[in-house]
């Protein structure tokens, strides 16, 4: 699938799904991942569950929802993350623009992700 293309013009809410080391599920709402040249997705995070299960198990999901059972899953694994850059200023810009000034100080980190594997929210096709 064009990633790109897909989340510039889907509209839906997004959840991104992570474990820790024994497995303890976590899922948290999470914007649209940011669509890399290369493929990868990458997300904003701040410091807190999903980060640090990503820490012990790379692993995750992203479900997409778009309604009327529409939409789709991601299975994602962890390829690296950034501290500081181009585009952690971006998020960062975002998230003060989006849900309001000062947001975009609590995201710390760009997580990067290969997709290993996607589904539509419902079914298996």
């Amino acid at each position: 699938m064009r990633w790109k293309t897909y989340f510039a013009n889907a509209k839906g809410t997004g959840y991104l799904a992570t474990a820790d080391r024994a497995g303890k599920v976590d899922i948290a709402v999470y914007s649209r991942p940011h669509v890399l040249p290369d493929g990868t997705l990458a997300f904003g995070m701040t410091e807190r569950l999903t980060h640090a299960n990503l820490a012990q198990n790379p692993h995750a999901v992203y479900a997409f929802n778009e309604g009327q059972y529409q939409g789709v899953r991601i299975y994602l694994e962890k390829t690296r993350e950034e501290v500081a850059g181009p585009l952690l200023e971006e998020i960062r810009a975002a998230a003060d623009g989006i849900v309001g000034p000062g947001t975009g100080d609590f995201v710390k980190f760009v997580v990067h992700f290969r997709v290993v594997k996607e589904l539509p929210l419902v079914g298996t096709r």
